[in-house]
């Protein structure tokens, strides 16, 4: 079991940055993989970055070469660095775990990430 916080989002003008992170309660490398998800209103949730324990990287087309997610494993962290933020990327992001080829059930209360000028 792992408790994950999300920090970071908050309020941005389009064109903007923010850096998210997710503090985890216990080793990140337990995990196979860490990753971020948003949700925007009326959408279903979606994974658009993740960082497996080695270090490789996935994100969905739509944020290809504006978000780069990172870690820190001495501090059991991930960080999404989010720039030239769209008013479509806005939503309630949340980070997750990637465990015996399963995602975690449970979330976080999540970040919430508003793009609008």
């Amino acid at each position: 079991q792992v408790q994950l916080v999300e920090s970071g989002g908050g309020l941005v003008q389009p064109g903007g940055s923010l850096r998210l992170s997710c503090a985890a309660s216990r080793s990140i490398v337990d995990f196979n993989a860490v990753g971020w998800y948003r949700q925007a209103p009326g959408k279903e949730r979606e994974l658009v970055a993740s960082i497996t324990r080695g270090g490789i990287t996935g994100y969905v087309d739509s944020v290809k070469g504006r978000f780069t997610i990172s870690r820190d494993n001495a501090k059991n962290t991930v960080y999404l660095q989010m720039n030239s933020l769209k008013s479509e990327d806005t939503a309630v992001y949340y980070c997750n775990v990637l465990t015996g080829g399963r995602w975690m059930d449970s979330w976080g209360r999540g970040t919430q990430v508003t793009v609008s000028s």
